[in-house]
């Protein structure tokens, strides 16, 4: 496990008076926490913090509601509240090279409404990455807020090269004219270009959002390139990439939208500040601003790329055919490893549900082109991270690369779905051995 700077004692554990209080809760946690140990945690989105933020996130700050700002609060006895949130804006712009920070946000999702209500009216035009093409939920889902109150649109990829085209996006921005352009994606292997996304918006008089919650460690190592110096606001997660505890946060340069993004947190779209989490957030920038935190991010982006070229080797095919950062989509549209007309067309759930059996966790997702609804799907999302924080090499993901070719070719020429499929029991063996060489937590 990477990180540590605290060890604990063998006996203690953040939860351990659960055990007495509430020996029902306890089991359950105890069962995730085996969960995690003896799994394969590939989902991209996902991350495994430090034993200092986990411990930390159960600290006395829970009781205390601090609605409003640093220093303009609507309760008392705030000031030590005002000393941890401060440090927290101090350390984000620091990291992240901005001059305003809002570190209240729930999650992702929380700090983009919150920027909707900042700068938008109900009716508005919104242009963002379409979902089955990489993009979330909250950039015009029709099933989300934001494609319900507003008029959202969306871009896509080449359909040929399954890469964002800029000319593409200025012409159907020009045809949109949107009131704000979304950035951003929760499925896209590629650098983005902010730049390109910063003329299309002036061009048409739009605010740009970037949406870097997947990315936001890549960006705080400088192994990706920033948003900040484009976007009008950025906003992020804390918990992917960026290895903190699970929350949000918004990050912006002007002035003159401060008080509109502050509001839209508070009191727009939240109440009081989950502030025991905000003071996990400090520490994850702090931590993030060490040499072993890029380091890290290195590692993530290796270790993706090994997974990548592995099963490309094995005959997957991969969207855009590789990876720039942590994650990896497989299009089971084009993925025949039997070369036969009579194989099995394995989905992203069938795929989800045999890697599950064998102990590596993934999510099924959407591709280019899908033909699938998002419950069935035509792909599964893959992530290095998590795995790397807990110490993999890239020896390590080749070797799971191989596994889940083995697994998706076993799938495409299963006869029956009423037998396991032979290799499942040797993979699954190999897997607790493999989580037995990388200990999660050891000391708990």
């Amino acid at each position: 496990m990477i990180s540590q700077p605290h060890q604990y004692p063998t006996s203690y554990k953040p939860w351990s008076h659960l055990k007495t209080d509430d020996p029902e809760v306890y089991s359950h946690i105890e069962a995730e926490l085996h969960r995690q140990r003896y799994s394969l945690e590939m989902i991209a989105s996902e991350n495994f913090v430090c034993q200092s933020i986990l411990a930390g996130a159960g600290n006395p700050l829970t009781n205390k509601y601090a609605e409003g700002l640093p220093h303009k609060r609507y309760y008392g006895g705030c000031e030590h509240i005002d000393a941890i949130e401060s440090l927290a804006i101090s350390r984000a712009c620091s990291l992240f090279s901005c001059h305003y920070a809002n570190v209240q946000p729930h999650s992702g999702a929380s700090a983009n409404n919150a920027v909707f209500l900042a700068l938008l009216q109900p009716g508005d035009r919104i242009l963002g990455l379409d979902l089955s093409h990489g993009g979330h939920l909250t950039h015009g889902s029709p099933v989300n807020i934001s494609g319900m109150y507003f008029q959202a649109h969306c871009y896509g990829v080449d359909p040929q090269t399954e890469l964002l085209d800029y000319d593409i996006i200025r012409e159907r921005a020009k045809e949109v004219q949107p009131q704000l352009i979304i950035a951003g994606a929760s499925a896209y292997p590629r650098v983005m270009d902010f730049a390109a996304f910063a003329n299309i918006a002036k061009e048409v008089g739009a605010y740009l959002l970037v949406d870097m919650a997947h990315i936001a460690g890549l960006v705080a190592a400088g192994l990706h390139p920033s948003p900040l110096p484009h976007a009008h606001v950025t906003t992020t997660t804390t918990h992917k990439t960026l290895r903190g505890p699970r929350g949000g946060m918004i990050l912006w340069n002007d002035n003159s939208l401060s008080a509109k993004l502050n509001k839209g947190v508070f009191p727009g779209t939240q109440g009081g500040p989950l502030e025991h989490i905000i003071a996990m957030k400090a520490t994850c920038f702090h931590l993030a601003h060490r040499e072993e935190f890029q380091t890290l991010q290195q590692k993530t982006i290796k270790n993706a790329q090994a997974f990548a070229t592995t099963l490309k080797e094995h005959g997957c095919h991969l969207v855009t055919g590789g990876t720039d950062n942590h994650l990896i989509l497989l299009n089971l549209l084009h993925s025949n490893l039997t070369n036969h007309k009579d194989s099995n067309q394995v989905t992203g759930k069938d795929l989800e549900a045999a890697l599950d059996q064998v102990h590596i966790t993934t999510n099924k997702n959407t591709v280019p082109g899908e033909k699938r609804s998002p419950f069935v799907t035509s792909g599964v999302r893959f992530g290095s991270p998590a795995l790397t924080s807990r110490g993999l090499l890239t020896q390590d993901f080749k070797l799971i690369a191989k596994w889940v070719a083995q697994i998706l070719e076993s799938l495409q020429n299963q006869k029956t779905h009423d037998t396991e499929p032979p290799c499942f029991a040797s993979i699954r063996k190999q897997v607790k051995e493999l989580c037995s060489k990388y200990p999660l937590y050891p000391e708990w």
